[in-house]
């Protein structure tokens, strides 16, 4: 299968390029970032998402602020990296990959001469080298997982948009279908934002993979009435005990698998990974404005003064996931003591 290689985080040397994913599948657009006031904009207002995708935006964002502290007087400088480097990590808070990413940056300039610029672009092309490597590892041990003919379902977009080039959960689904293991797939549409219409489709459409789009609403009907026999999801926080932060519905994909004998995937690089956090419980859940679940775009259908719960993220339980893969291993399921395992 041909290697599209989508690139929704690109670095010239210069600036750091972004697919404005908020305009897909209508319009592909490119932003041209060249501080890292415009790359924290950019990730807080989803023109780049997905936890892989941030925390590369992340580390380029880093490298940007490094290059402006370099014209300020010496006595302003760390001061200056103190707050872009706080602004960076705080863009969007659940994802994990974005403040792993702020602080392998922040280490490296710590260890970096008088002028760091240079040094800090090599290590955030190493942390986009390294998850591409990641993806196709991962796609191939979740792959291997999966029988010939295998339906499945995923949600939200997991894909190479939302990490260097290849995907988590649409990796494992991209090696499964190179391998001949994989039938059809199910995109969930995934409101408000509706990322699995726009962009899970899109992407499987261009590689050639059977795909339809169905409600969130039908995820477990269609489980139960399809054949479905594995959810493939990915993730933005994976806590030490291995519950999962993941879009808000994956929660509720977990319980339908589990009533009707589909077995749940989760598949997230090992920087997804937050043994700091013992459980789902600590885990942060971003909100958003109201205005995404009363609005279509722009257009308010919501009666005058009603009001919207507009959570981004839900936690699925470990005991909900059957299979959790990072490119360190395929663990079964994840408990306490097999991600301190996995992560030694």
């Amino acid at each position: 299968m041909t290697d599209l290689r989508l690139a929704p985080v690109r670095w010239d040397g210069e600036a750091l390029i972004l697919l404005d994913q908020r305009l897909l599948p209508r319009q592909e657009n490119y932003l041209r970032c060249t501080d890292h006031t415009s790359v924290v904009e950019a990730i807080a207002t989803m023109v780049v998402r997905g936890a892989p995708a941030i925390g590369i935006a992340g580390a380029f964002g880093v490298v940007l602020a490094a290059r402006f502290a370099s014209r300020l007087p010496e006595v302003r400088r760390v001061e200056y990296m103190d707050i872009a480097l706080r602004e960076l990590r705080e863009a969007r808070p659940t994802a994990v990959n974005l403040a792993w990413a702020v602080d392998r940056m922040a280490t490296c300039l710590r260890g970096a001469a008088a002028h760091p610029e240079a040094t800090l672009a090599e290590e955030a092309c190493r942390i986009f080298e390294e998850d591409l490597a990641a993806n196709h590892r991962m796609g191939d041990l979740g792959a291997a997982l999966l029988s010939p003919g295998a339906r499945v379902m995923t949600h939200c977009n997991a894909g190479a948009l939302a990490t260097a080039g290849y995907g988590t959960a649409l990796g494992v689904i991209r090696s499964a279908w190179r391998d001949g293991h994989l039938s059809e797939v199910f995109a969930t549409e995934t409101r408000p934002w509706l990322q699995g219409a726009r962009l899970t489709a899109w992407e499987l459409q261009r590689d050639g993979i059977p795909v339809r789009l169905i409600t969130d609403g039908s995820a477990a009907h269609v489980i139960r009435t399809q054949g479905v026999s594995w959810v493939i999801v990915g993730a933005d926080r994976v806590a030490a005990n291995g519950d999962v932060a993941n879009k808000i519905g994956t929660y509720a994909l977990a319980v339908a698998a589990r009533h009707h004998g589909a077995r749940f995937m989760v598949v997230a690089p090992s920087s997804t990974v937050d043994l700091s956090t013992a459980s789902g419980e600590a885990i942060h859940i971003e909100e958003r404005a109201a205005s995404e679940v009363l609005e279509v775009a722009g257009t308010r259908f919501a009666a005058p003064g009603v009001e919207a719960l507009n959570p981004v993220f839900d936690v699925t339980p470990a005991a909900l996931v059957d299979v959790l893969v990072t490119e360190r291993g395929v663990l079964e399921r994840p408990d306490s003591a097999g991600m301190a395992a996995l992560m030694a």
